[in-house]
């Protein structure tokens, strides 16, 4: 064979593992993805023109989430938090559509705690999607159905679905692991854990 035949063999086997390899980290990424950001990922794929602009999305979403400087609530916040919470939920009985207004001021309230950006909903609702991707669709559920009652639309069952859905996003920001480990400042000991389940029990 002559040199220029083994030079298009040398060029053509230098693409081949190219291609092999672009493959595989793309796959790789493909499963990382899928695995943070669960229904987030199918979601984001929904309303993108191809997979790789989803991932670059999703991507773009870490990137701007690790540069938030996220902090964890403090034991005293996290159970002011809750007590607002309770007294939400009370409310709720006489005046729904005002108790969903009030669950959805609180969870921006708790958010902007945390470090979130909170003036846009759609960057908020992207921005927690890093962290808490199994309940951010209740997340903008819970907030169409806010919206939807303060037109004058919505009935009672919609309100209480509304409540549930922003109840799923605001135990996460204010008692899951990730709220008290963002910034590597340690766990809440365990007698700030035992004090704020007792005043989640009441």
């Amino acid at each position: 064979m002559p040199v220029w035949g083994w030079i298009l063999v040398a060029i053509g086997a230098v693409v081949l593992v190219a291609i092999v390899a672009w493959t595989l980290v793309s796959q790789q990424r493909t499963k990382r993805l899928q695995g943070r950001f669960g229904p987030e990922y199918d979601r984001t794929l929904d309303g993108s023109k191809n997979r790789r602009d989803a991932e670059s999305r999703l991507t773009a979403r870490e990137k701007r989430h690790e540069q938030l400087g996220l902090r964890p609530l403090s034991h005293g916040a996290r159970v002011r938090y809750q007590g607002q919470w309770k007294d939400v939920q009370s409310q709720f009985v006489d005046s729904p559509q005002a108790a969903v207004a009030a669950a959805d001021s609180l969870i921006q309230d708790v958010m902007h705690d945390r470090g979130y950006p909170v003036d846009d909903f759609e960057q908020r609702a992207a921005d927690v999607s890093v962290e808490h991707p199994l309940v951010v669709e209740n997340y903008r559920e819970g907030h169409r159905i806010a919206t939807s009652s303060a037109d004058g639309h919505g009935s009672t069952e919609d309100l209480r679905q509304a409540m549930r859905h922003y109840r799923s996003l605001f135990v996460e920001l204010t008692e899951s692991r990730a709220a008290d480990e963002p910034t590597g400042r340690g766990r809440m000991s365990e007698e700030d854990g035992a004090a704020t389940r007792e005043h989640a029990r009441r």
